[in-house]
């Protein structure tokens, strides 16, 4: 039996965030498994995959070196590369669905990437809270996957999220970050208790904040940001009896002595240190900040911003602990209040 035409059975998937030479590592991987590329068979040169592909030299050069590390082909000067041997197998392969790539999600990315080990394959796709997108990705996924890692944040649309969810079979689902109503059956989650933490959080501050007079939560009308956030501070500020706002639109709000301030993204906490900084306020004393999720420069802003976060490292980490154990397990991620000199 001869061995397939190479290029029929390379995929190149532009949506996806693998990079483009695991995405050809894994593709002649897959037709090794499915004894379409039998052993021997001669790989084209890296000059005519890169051409053929309409991919960078470099691209081709890298995979090929991968597969090499791997043992899978070998390679003989002036004679090129060849399937060296065809007893391969990647028994997890999954595909991983973002809703955006930002600093805390990379700390997810990577601990999962190091937890799952080398030879399960990743297809990293990103959706940018876009429904129509996640929609499309998920209809036109393929079949061969072991596991389905989905972060589902929407900035709208996602009330019938479910009815997409609920096509994969369960027992490959696991739901990042957070889970939704109405996904049906026994499947693995690793999400934020976002009503509890958030409330169990700020009673932890319940001392610093006692010197701010109004505490005010940074929510912008049109966000992905679960609404059980606004919940659990409702329910600490009315607990505590503290006086309390949402503000949808930072730049339309005053910065005034006695407030405190919770930022959810990044972008407010930035507006919100320029208003502060245009002012004569002391942050930590005059005027309180506290920041949603934990990166290192939060640690030197004005001295230390305080942050509220979700452990990443350890939601990524337990996440490929569930898919290599095959557990069906709900596990909330632990949560955190780091307090530093702006509170």
């Amino acid at each position: 039996m001869a061995s397939e035409n190479i290029y029929r059975l390379i995929a190149i998937d532009e949506y996806a965030v693998t990079p483009k030479y695991l995405q050809l590592t894994n593709s002649i991987i897959k037709a090794i498994e499915e004894k379409k590329l039998l052993k021997d068979y001669v790989l084209p040169s890296i000059n005519d995959l890169s051409f053929e592909l309409d991919i960078s030299r470099d691209t081709a050069e890298k995979a090929y070196r991968h597969l090499k590390k791997l043992g899978i082909i070998g390679s003989v000067p002036g004679k090129g590369y060849f399937i060296l041997k065809t007893d391969v197998q990647q028994p997890i392969k999954i595909f991983l669905l973002f809703n955006k790539l930002s600093t805390h999600k990379k700390i997810i990315y990577d601990a999962f990437v190091e937890s799952i080990g080398e030879d399960a394959v990743i297809d990293f796709y990103i959706y940018n809270n876009d429904f129509a997108l996640f929609r499309k990705l998920l209809t036109n996924k393929r079949d061969d996957y072991t596991n389905y890692v989905i972060v589902p944040h929407f900035l709208e649309g996602g009330e019938n999220a479910h009815e997409i969810i609920n096509t994969i079979p369960k027992e490959k689902l696991l739901l990042l970050d957070q889970t939704i109503p109405g996904v049906e059956g026994s499947y693995a989650a690793v999400y934020e208790d976002f009503e509890k933490d958030i409330y169990s959080a700020l009673e932890q501050a319940v001392e610093e904040l006692s010197k701010y007079n109004t505490i005010k939560i940074i929510f912008p009308e049109y966000t992905y940001h679960p609404r059980q956030i606004l919940q659990g501070f409702y329910r600490f500020c009315n607990q505590h009896a503290f006086n309390y706002d949402v503000v949808a639109d930072l730049n339309r709000n005053d910065i005034a002595e006695g407030e405190a301030y919770i930022t959810l993204m990044e972008h407010d906490l930035v507006v919100l240190v320029e208003k502060i900084l245009e002012t004569s306020l002391e942050v930590g004393k005059q005027v309180g900040v506290i920041s949603y999720n934990e990166t290192p420069l939060k640690k030197i802003i004005l001295d230390g911003i305080t942050t509220i976060s979700t452990d990443f490292h350890a939601m990524g980490a337990k996440a490929a602990e569930l898919i290599l154990t095959k557990s069906t397990e709900h596990f909330a991620t632990p949560f955190y209040l780091n307090k530093r000199a702006s509170l």
